[in-house]
């Protein structure tokens, strides 16, 4: 099986759905059979080793859910892929024909996990999905990859769940979209796909972190999928019934990734923003020859670089104009920090240019 072929050779999406735990052989069959009467479905998932975060919650059934998968298999001949952490868990899965492997958020930020994993599979033929790791780091998700290339494992897709942060007023994992836009700038050429349940940990949320997925060009969605969610022993607040799946596949919005027929109108659109943006970093110079000027005064009056009252009060200015702006207070906050650091970094070079001499 050619997962990355199979992905680029469906109409969008390619979607993966299933369980995120397998619980018992009845759920399992249940699922699946309803799952495989769509066919937007693809691919079949469920989690058997769950690394979770505390030892007394559910880390999955093991082992013993591989011969319900094979039984499902002969009936249904939808592809099968389940998440590996560990070598132990990888000869498992290839002794019993899985179809493709995930590796997961928390093994993808280990890079020592995630080469056993690959020594593990050097030499086989099976598609590997990779999850970003838990915390917004792009290089760290590109690393994994180089991994199993380097190893000649080339079947690979990128599976985009979302980034852990300690507390979101919406989602369980922010999704960061600069990251996975990053990575796929990176690796143009390989798959992208998106996990809205983990991203939203909240079903309310799926249609929506999967319809902007959609609009940014990826490949495909990964859905957790149950008969009775509220009844799941993991994550029941993120997944949905085969039915409710199917609504919200029916509601996503497939735009026209070609450009061919609008090229000459994009070019005028996009030739004014290369103007405005041209400005824009033309202000950004002026600005920071400004900081080096204060520098200057700081560093003769011997004045500390940042003055906290100062910035509060220009943060809090810009963010109450938010609105009139038209601009998402995120949005000016982000790009406030990002000036402001600049501009630090252009006074501290002028107060100790003693300290730095290949500046």
């Amino acid at each position: 099986m050619q997962l990355q072929t199979s992905i680029k050779s469906t109409n969008r999406p390619f979607v993966i759905a299933g369980p995120c735990s397998i619980e018992t052989e009845e759920q399992l069959f249940s699922v699946v059979r309803d799952l495989s009467k769509n066919p937007m479905i693809k691919m079949i998932r469920g989690g058997i080793w769950k690394p979770r975060t505390r030892p007394d919650s559910f880390e999955g059934i093991g082992a013993i859910g591989l011969p319900w998968i094979q039984a499902v298999k002969k009936e249904i001949s939808l592809p099968f892929c389940i998440e590996v952490a560990t070598p132990k868990h990888v000869e498992a899965a290839l002794n019993a024909g899985i179809d493709a492997l995930w590796i997961g958020a928390r093994t993808t930020v280990n890079p020592f996990a995630v080469q056993d994993i690959v020594d593990a599979l050097k030499g086989a033929e099976i598609p590997i999905l990779i999850k970003n790791p838990v915390n917004p780091d792009v290089l760290l998700w590109i690393g994994a990859f180089e991994r199993f290339q380097n190893a000649g494992l080339t079947d690979l897709t990128a599976v985009h769940r979302g980034f852990s942060i300690y507390s979101h007023p919406k989602y369980r994992n922010v999704p960061d979209w600069e990251i996975p836009i990053a990575f796929k700038e990176h690796f143009p050429d390989i798959p992208l796909i998106n996990d809205p349940s983990h991203i939203g940990g909240n079903r309310q949320l799926i249609l929506e972190i999967a319809q902007k997925a959609m609009d940014l060009d990826f490949d495909g969605l990964m859905i957790e999928t149950h008969p009775q969610p509220e009844k799941a022993w993991s994550d029941s607040k993120q997944q949905v019934t085969p039915t409710d799946l199917q609504k919200i596949l029916q509601q996503l919005v497939l735009r026209n990734k070609s450009e061919v027929n609008y090229e000459t109108q994009l070019f005028q659109f996009r030739e004014v923003l290369r103007q405005l943006d041209d400005e824009v970093f033309n202000i950004l110079a002026k600005r920071m020859a400004i900081c080096n000027e204060i520098g200057d005064f700081k560093r003769e009056n011997n004045l500390t670089i940042l003055s906290v009252n100062h910035w509060k009060k220009v943060v809090q200015e810009r963010l109450e104009n938010a609105s009139e702006e038209k601009l998402s207070a995120t949005f000016i906050r982000s790009l406030l920090d990002a000036i402001h650091q600049e501009s630090i970094r252009h006074q501290n070079q002028v107060m100790n240019k003693n300290l730095h001499p290949n500046d």
